[in-house]
């Protein structure tokens, strides 16, 4: 039976190799160890699979739901699950078409009247405003929350419309650095170690979680190395596996994924290369990703579980940015 590696997945589905041990984590797929393999390799029911995965995901069903449908395998299932996110697809056309209607005559009525300003228009036209409240809420808001995971790499925007700037305030942190097979993971083991050690969470309930690829993946093997960093008290004494370090935060350009979508970095680098009015401000290298940071979302509660990487982590991807001087 022909085996494949992760690097020639990665390759053939355009999937990064944190993606793919991620489903693997979760039980979605599953790699073997041979004696005469130095990595870790699938076999063609698994690769079949992940083909399957992928296009479950371009039909936007989520991964959880994903995970449902393969475990079962059972065509009633699958109805009901399709069924329902059909019906979710149809309220989002319908209320979008409505959203465009409104638009489409709000669009005439400032036609006809060049010269008032839309503040006027909207408040004093009765009927502009009448048909606005018959929107039903979520359709006002269908474009800014509509998930970038739901666009196909190949389909990419001109710019991202859920750009976040946020500031990150300076802290003391805890670094975890590993460089070899499964970094994440090592790394990650030791930032557990050190909040069940310390009862961190109790001290330090505002904890953050941010990481970054240090260095970036340099051959086929796909080692590489990854750190993280956990905001701790500034008086905190560490572990010997553990290093001080002071992030000193400061701006930055935000977008929220959902794990293993880590082709959007391409996007939000995009966005800050376009936008006008932000720019890039890093001091950084290849090396450690251009000063740019993953922040693990709730992290307290993954971190009072024990889980580092539990389904449906979000992250939120961070470019380090600053306003632009006019000139």
């Amino acid at each position: 039976m022909q085996h494949e590696t992760i690097s020639d997945l990665t390759r053939r589905f355009g999937l990064s190799t944190r993606t793919l041990r991620y489903y693997e984590q979760i039980g979605l797929i599953r790699s073997i160890r041979g004696s005469g393999y130095a990595y870790r390799m699938y076999d063609q029911s698994n690769i079949t699979r992940l083909r399957q995965i992928m296009l479950l995901r371009r039909l936007r069903i989520p991964i959880k739901q994903i995970a449902t449908l393969l475990e079962s395998g059972e065509a009633r299932e699958a109805i009901g699950v399709f069924a329902e996110h059909e019906r979710g697809i149809r309220n989002e056309i319908d209320g979008l078409q409505a959203l465009e209607t409104v638009l489409q005559v709000l669009i005439r009525r400032l036609e006809q009247a060049r010269t008032v300003k839309l503040g006027e228009q909207l408040t004093s036209d009765e009927g502009i405003a009448t048909l606005i409240q018959t929107l039903p809420e979520e359709s006002n808001r269908l474009k800014e929350v509509r998930s970038m995971q739901d666009i196909r790499p190949m389909e990419r925007p001109a710019k991202l419309r859920d750009v976040r700037l946020v500031y990150l305030p300076p802290a003391t942190v805890a670094a975890s650095h590993f460089i070899g097979e499964e970094p994440e993971s090592v790394a990650g083991e030791r930032i557990l170690r050190l909040v069940k050690e310390t009862d961190l969470l109790a001290r330090k309930p505002d904890v953050r979680l941010y990481g970054f690829n240090h260095p970036n993946p340099v051959d086929e093997s796909n080692d590489h190395g990854y750190e993280f960093w956990l905001t701790i008290p500034d008086d905190m004494e560490l572990p010997p596996y553990l290093t001080r370090k002071r992030f000193e935060g400061g701006l930055y350009a935000a977008h929220m994924i959902a794990f293993g979508d880590f082709h959007e970095w391409e996007w939000l680098n995009e966005w800050v290369q376009t936008n006008g009015e932000y720019e890039y401000r890093g001091n950084g290298s290849p090396e450690n990703m251009f000063d740019a940071l993953e922040e693990h979302l709730n992290t307290y509660t993954h971190l009072g579980n024990g889980n580092m990487i539990p389904m449906g982590l979000q992250l939120d991807l961070l470019i380090p940015v600053k306003k632009k001087v006019e000139e």
